[in-house]
């Protein structure tokens, strides 16, 4: 039976459920962003500085909070965009706005107690309380599409359950389009880029992360694949349990990754996660071809007692097709092997710039990915701790964007690599560590 409830210690809010609700809360935001910016203007008159035009004075501190505050309190599709919107760089959303998205990169809210059990009863039955011996109310952790609750099997198995929020799964396609419109509207993204394919395969993704038998049937695959990563460890699933809301799996008993960034832990502890966190990388992508791609310190646990690394949310799998493993292998090797014409043709073959771009795009764009693989042409270790790679990149992308005019998105299918590469790159740089990247991806190489 569940334990008794335990005081909320977690902040709670209401998910918006229905299509209505949720276009509600889009309109409210964009009376927010409206709002701040016209205080922005005022601001700046009444500090006697050249005015901004509206468009540019939405673009403020204050309202890049509103926004991500307001997401976070949406969760479901909005959400996970916003946090899809902080990892494609500064090129596509100005800076002070990917730092703000960024917090939902952390845990969320958790939804009210009346919405679980809604949830509950909806998936396992109105005697759902005796599908397991114990359920803790109170959740362990809470991100964009649901919350995780501990639990106790009836055999005497200790539980995760992840208890996706009510409306997320049906809402995706209309809060997909709601916040592309209130982002064009509002300038967080150039209103000339052409984001009908990206538009597109974020849909698809997320649909895929909403049902979570899917996602179990990931973990399965994952667990097969990695059997020969021994500081690995991936939850087994209880099919009996799950649906197509609620995921049960094993719980690992551990704590978040993030905790080894305090003092308790040393350099060396860091950088061999670091370093296991880009193999994986490399051989999800190249060699496994079925990525994980939503690399974030939320998914991954350190266990203590064994010393391992537990990733316990594969909601965003995806097997690569072979067309795009061959070209991230191809730029690759350009890269180790410093073959900027090699570069060039891959970027073309895979879609990143066409073959009759202007001379001085067709270069800036090659420069660009270059210096997205630069860590990998380091040799004897590259210090995420010290790296300023990310500003660089970033002024790389504006000169790409503004100064040139180039407004070509990434191809549709390259989505979630960008999601994989960018939130590695950012979980090695928290955990400042030092990471044999050279040899790591020539030991990758020699095996494909």
């Amino acid at each position: 039976m569940p334990i008794p409830a335990a005081p909320a210690l977690r902040r709670r809010s209401r998910v918006p459920e229905g299509s209505v609700e949720r276009l509600g809360r889009m309109g409210w935001m964009a009376g927010e962003l409206l709002v701040g910016g016209l205080a922005e203007q005022a601001q700046r008159a009444f500090q006697a500085r050249a005015p901004d035009p509206l468009p540019s004075a939405l673009l403020n501190e204050w309202n890049a909070l509103r926004l991500t505050k307001r997401l976070a309190t949406m969760r479901g599709a909005a959400m996970k965009l916003g946090q899809l919107l902080s990892l494609e760089g500064d090129d596509l959303v100005p800076p002070e706005f990917a730092s703000a998205l960024a917090a939902l990169r952390q845990d969320g809210d958790a939804m009210l107690e009346e919405q679980l059990c809604q949830v509950l009863v909806s998936e396992w039955g109105a005697g759902w309380e005796e599908r397991v011996r114990e359920f803790e109310w109170e959740p362990i952790a809470a991100a964009s599409i649901g919350q995780v609750h501990r639990a106790r099997s009836l055999e005497g198995r200790d539980l995760a359950l992840k208890i996706q929020f009510p409306g997320v799964a049906r809402s995706i396609d209309a809060d997909v389009d709601n916040l592309i419109r209130l982002a064009r509207w509002s300038r967080l993204l150039p209103r000339d880029f052409d984001l009908a394919g990206l538009q597109q395969e974020a849909k698809r993704q997320l649909r895929q992360e909403a049902d979570y038998r899917t996602e179990a049937s990931h973990l399965a695959t994952y667990r097969q694949l990695l059997g020969d990563e021994p500081q690995v460890v991936v939850p087994a699933v209880h099919s009996e349990l799950t649906t197509e809301r609620i995921l049960a799996m094993d719980h690992l008993e551990g704590v978040p990754l993030e905790d080894l960034c305090g003092p308790d832990h040393g350099d060396g502890r860091r950088s061999e996660v670091g370093t296991l966190l880009y193999r994986l990388l490399l051989r999800e992508l190249l060699e496994l071809r079925f990525v994980q791609s939503d690399p974030n310190f939320a998914n991954f646990l350190w266990l203590p007692a064994s010393e391992r690394v537990g990733l316990i949310d594969l909601g965003g799998a995806h097997r690569v097709p072979p067309a795009v493993a061959d070209g991230y292998r191809r730029m690759l090797v350009a890269c180790l092997e410093d073959d900027r014409a090699g570069l060039r043709r891959a970027a073309i073959d895979m879609g990143y710039v066409q073959p009759s771009e202007r001379a001085d795009r067709m270069e800036a764009v090659v420069d660009l990915i270059a210096l997205g693989w630069e860590p990998f042409r380091s040799r004897g270790g590259y210090d995420f701790g010290q790296s300023d790679l990310a500003p660089r990149l970033r002024e790389a992308g504006l000169h790409l964007a503004f100064d040139l005019g180039y407004r070509r998105p990434p191809p549709p299918e390259t989505l979630f690599v960008h999601r994989k590469l960018a939130g590695t790159f950012l979980l090695c740089q928290r955990l400042r560590a030092r990471v044999d990247l050279r040899s790591q991806a020539e030991q990758v190489l020699s095996r494909i």
